[in-house]
């Protein structure tokens, strides 16, 4: 009796993500459909690969804080309105929880821990930071400011060109439309990052 070989099948292609990787892929579309752009305008506006952000409306890959933040600019969005699952009218974020963005040039993470309701103009973030490259941050949508409260650690904080050092406890404001940084000084440094629009 001949023995049976099963035959080898083809690797199957990787399945989008679930959960924050999927909302911002229907955040994306939605915004840029909104805005009436095509794949291929959206990404020279934002001046990121027309693959890199064909696979983000996929829900394949996992954009870094400043994939997010090219795409809110050129989208003329807040960053929020790209990361902010629907909200209940109490949230809870434990520590630890909520969407989060890393940064590709330094050991940078950002949660979102609220967006604006309608009507208002604020998002509210908890970041965490580690020694060694500076998180650079290009110019955010034009009227937009910046506060900062230093929780641990110490950090340098504001424009890029004249950047001020904090200790925990320690509250900064800053244009947040021209360019401007945060480089952690200590291990673990964490702050409260709110962002306000025009």
């Amino acid at each position: 009796m001949a023995r049976h070989t099963p035959s080898s099948a083809p690797e199957p292609s990787p399945a989008p993500a679930a959960g924050p990787i999927m909302l911002i892929a229907v955040s994306v579309r939605r915004e840029r459909e909104r805005a009436r752009l095509s794949l291929t305008e959206l990404a020279k506006r934002a001046r990121i690969a027309k693959s890199t952000l064909s696979q983000l409306e996929a829900g394949l890959g996992n954009p870094s804080v400043e994939t997010l933040w090219a795409l809110a600019v050129a989208l003329g969005v807040p960053v929020s309105r790209l990361v902010d699952p629907p909200r209940s009218s109490v949230r809870v974020i434990r520590a630890g929880d909520g969407p989060v963005t890393h940064s590709e040039q330094a050991d940078y993470a950002a949660t979102l821990l609220a967006t604006c309701p309608p009507n208002a103009r604020r998002d509210l973030y908890r970041v965490v930071a580690q020694p060694g490259a500076p998180r650079a941050s290009e110019p955010h949508t034009p009227g937009t400011t910046e506060h900062v409260v230093l929780a641990t650690g110490r950090a340098l904080v504001g424009p890029i060109e004249a950047p001020v050092e904090l200790a925990p406890g320690d509250y900064i404001t800053y244009p947040g439309d021209a360019p401007h940084i945060f480089e952690a000084l200590a291990p673990d440094t964490s702050a409260i990052l709110i962002s306000e629009h025009i």
